[in-house]
């Protein structure tokens, strides 16, 4: 059973919305993945789509080391892990000599595909 892991750290996207993306992903083929991250328009399918394609190029080096030929469209995303990174903090002036805290979200991505 071969097997390929792929991780992204501090994406300059909540893990919320991340999530939303990775729901759609997980569990389909990588064909199936890699059109619905090119046709959906959410900010975080192009950064997934980018983990996507490492993984698979980290399958496709791992089977060149054993001299064995896999088909990686026929891969399944069998884990997808989607958790919150560092959270920037930006101050932005309110009225009143106030002022209100911005949180710019980061997010860690965790991605296994896997032929079953």
């Amino acid at each position: 059973m071969a097997e390929a892991v792929a991780r992204a750290r501090s994406l300059r996207v909540a893990p919320r919305k991340m999530g939303l993306v990775a729901e759609l992903v997980r569990g389909r083929t990588v064909k199936e993945a890699r059109e619905i991250l090119q046709f959906t328009q959410k900010a975080a399918a192009p950064k997934l789509r980018k983990v996507l394609e490492s993984a698979v190029a980290n399958a496709e080096s791992k089977a060149a080391e054993h001299r064995q030929r896999i088909d990686t469209d026929e891969m399944v995303v069998t884990q997808l892990l989607v958790g919150p990174g560092f959270t920037m903090k930006r101050m932005q002036p309110r009225a009143r000599s106030r002022r209100c805290m911005i949180r710019k979200r980061t997010s860690h991505v965790d991605l296994v595909i896997s032929d079953i």
